[in-house]
């Protein structure tokens, strides 16, 4: 369980259960949220993505050995 605690700027304080507090980017998050509010945070691997970066750095580590 995470709770809003406050907003601050471009970033959302979010308290956990065990009374930790961190900062999470508010443009990640539903605009409608308001301090208080309770929310679920999931995490998905975004397989794509991912291959795409390791793909660009590997294209750049080749071409910078390759000069």
């Amino acid at each position: 369980m995470y709770i809003i605690d406050r907003f601050e700027g471009e970033w959302a304080v979010i308290e956990t259960e065990n009374r930790v507090m961190f900062n999470f980017p508010r443009s990640g998050l539903p605009l409608d949220l308001k301090e208080g509010d309770v929310i679920n945070i999931q995490i998905h691997i975004n397989p794509e993505a991912t291959l795409r970066r390791h793909q660009k750095a590997e294209s750049l580590l080749n071409n910078f050995f390759d000069e």
